[in-house]
């Protein structure tokens, strides 16, 4: 894992902004938060749950925010819930687009929210697929959802208490991924057949944020 926006070809690429430092400390155990005053969070998919979706955007300028979001993000914000990314983002093992590029679309994704106010604590991308045309991102690997990791090493970063918090997504991996890691679950839209039942589902984004306030 790397932090503050490095890119490595094995592991989770991790953008903290101002938790970096945090982060980094929390790593070392005598830094870590004690159980009872770990944070509860929202983890949030990218692509379909905070932005319109895309077939695999490839430019920051494609990202555009769901529509109403930014006012209950603020409202958990202020509630004491961290706020985290966790997507996957298959397109760099694919060759669709650079590492590079992803890293430039969450600053995008980062600044967009920060101007209504809503800080991201951290954004966790997974850029591997098993199928993937780049050797270097071809890989089975521990955090694409619905496998926990990135859940589990924001928890670990961030001090984070899964067992009070939530993932919000839009796939079934999202609410596997989240049950899985020992959250609540939220699904926006529609449940498929094979999707594991969710704690809530709503058709929009905004009304499932605004549901968890």
């Amino acid at each position: 894992m790397i932090l503050g926006g490095s890119i490595p070809v094995t592991g989770t690429v991790v953008f903290v902004g101002q938790h970096t430092v945090t982060a980094v400390r929390q790593n070392d155990p005598r830094h870590r938060p004690h159980p009872e005053r770990r944070r509860k969070a929202v983890f949030l998919d990218r692509d379909g749950t905070l932005t319109e979706p895309r077939h695999y955007p490839s430019h920051p300028a494609e990202l555009v925010l769901q529509p109403g979001i930014e006012a209950p993000l603020l409202a958990l914000q202020q509630a004491g819930y961290a706020l985290v990314v966790v997507t996957n983002q298959s397109g760099v093992a694919r060759g669709f687009f650079t590492a590079e590029t992803m890293s430039a679309m969450h600053d995008r994704l980062t600044l967009l929210l920060a101007h209504h106010g809503v800080h991201l604590d951290a954004v966790y991308a997974c850029p591997h697929h098993p199928e993937g045309t780049l050797p270097a991102y071809r890989s089975a690997c521990q955090c694409r959802k619905p496998a926990p990791g990135m859940l589990h090493q924001a928890a670990h970063d961030l001090g984070l208490d899964l067992t009070r918090s939530w993932m919000v997504g839009d796939s079934p991996s999202d609410v596997a991924a989240g049950q899985r890691a020992g959250t609540r679950t939220a699904l926006v839209g529609r449940q498929a057949l094979n999707c594991p039942r969710p704690d809530l589902q709503s058709s929009t984004t905004y009304d499932v944020l605004r549901r968890l306030v």
